[in-house]
């Protein structure tokens, strides 16, 4: 089936499109190996479930704004994935102030810069004139 929406993709927009879903990868290594009892020794198997539940649905909700962006040329899902990395940052900076750089950071820096280099590609070159609404 053939749509206006699948015409071929301006080339910052195939790597904006490469490097998010690339980030969103990461996010889910980053989710299912993530220690949640650190945060509370004590949490029920059942709060575990339901944040990696809700961690799970928001990589889907992620991904599909990212397919709103590069195949739909929806710019407003551009501006919400920028937002989302703002406060991505804001939050990792905060984890990082608190605790320091630990292993497990490593993942959920490098899915920041992916994005940030994506969303880059995204605003620059021939993705200008790509988004339209």
């Amino acid at each position: 089936m053939t749509t206006s929406t699948t015409t071929s993709l301006p080339r910052n927009v195939y790597w904006f499109e490469v490097l998010l879903l690339t980030s969103l990868m990461l996010d889910c290594i980053s989710v299912a190996f993530q220690d949640r009892t650190v945060i509370e020794p004590n949490m029920s198997a059942g709060v575990v479930a339901a944040a990696n539940t809700m961690a799970a649905g928001l990589i889907v909700l992620l991904s599909y704004l990212v397919w709103l962006a590069a195949h739909a040329r929806k710019n407003w899902a551009r501006a919400v994935l920028t937002a989302s990395l703002v406060f991505s940052v804001v939050s990792l900076a905060q984890i990082v102030g608190d605790s320091g750089i630990e292993a497990g950071l490593w993942i959920d820096i490098a899915s920041c810069i992916l994005t940030a280099a994506g969303l880059y590609l995204s605003y620059t070159g021939d993705a200008r004139g790509w988004f339209t609404a």
